[in-house]
């Protein structure tokens, strides 16, 4: 989805929950771009939610007009994406889309998730997080101990507020990358290889007002459903990204046969 411009004539983006990870300083920062972005008229939203395990958080001094949800990460996407998931098949087309904020500082949320679907469907099958098996072709990477992989087209360190324009602020020249083709054509050269690989099944945080990031939860919900068809009925591996143009955390799920 496009940049929304208060300034263009076009209509408020509509959004049923937007759901901020953390209530400390970025997710204090997303809250005020937010409302600013509201009341520029450049999206709209039912509900703002922001999740941290701190009642006393940043964001808990100025909680007018959002929910303050008090727990782990984790806990809450498991019954939340899970709840979504049971209703995905009977949404309506139309039904405003609920969006994610991530924090910078935060795991690899979504992956685990799809994880944690994974070993519920099919409980006592071999799985794992397994660690990419080639580079992705960037300037920067690096493997975490979690089993995800960090990826990143910028070897310098990016302001937050950054909404990864066409020209780099710090190049100062067209920014000719972005990681969703990039890990398209990663999974392309692996097949190509021989690697059995699906995907790549990519949470794409793109800036959409203000300078807030945010990507679909209907996202992440293919992803599961993604993994549920490849992985029905043979050993599977597939990559699950959550990115921006310019960063990325990167997750091999793989599934040993039925």
């Amino acid at each position: 989805m496009a940049v929304v411009s208060a300034t263009d004539g076009s209509p408020p983006t509509a959004y049923g929950d937007i759901i901020i990870v953390g209530g400390g300083c970025y997710g204090s920062y997303y809250v005020r771009q937010l409302r600013r972005a509201r009341e520029a008229g450049a999206l709209t939203w039912a509900r703002l939610l922001v999740v941290d395990r701190n009642a006393e958080c940043q964001v808990a001094g100025d909680a007018a007009g959002l929910t303050l949800v008090t727990r782990e990460w984790g806990s809450f996407f498991a019954e939340y994406l899970g709840a979504a998931a049971a209703r995905a098949s009977a949404a309506d087309a139309a039904t405003p889309e609920d969006a994610i904020v991530p924090s910078p500082l935060m795991p690899h949320l979504m992956a685990q998730w799809v994880v944690a679907r994974a070993r519920a469907r099919w409980p006592g099958r071999m799985m794992r997080m397994a660690p990419l098996a080639a580079a992705v072709d960037v300037p920067w990477q690096r493997a975490g101990d979690d089993g995800s992989h960090y990826v990143s087209f910028a070897t310098w360190e990016c302001p937050i507020n950054c909404v990864e324009p066409r020209t780099c602020p710090h190049t100062r020249g067209p920014r000719a990358w972005s990681l969703p083709p990039t890990l398209r054509a990663f999974v392309e050269t692996e097949r190509l290889r021989g690697r059995r690989i699906d995907g790549p099944a990519v949470f794409h945080c793109v800036h959409r007002a203000f300078g807030v990031g945010m990507f679909g939860v209907r996202e992440v919900l293919a992803a599961d459903a993604l993994v549920a068809q490849v992985a029905a009925g043979r050993a599977a591996e597939v990559l699950v990204g959550t990115v921006s143009h310019c960063h990325g955390a990167l997750t091999v799920l793989e599934l040993a046969a039925p």
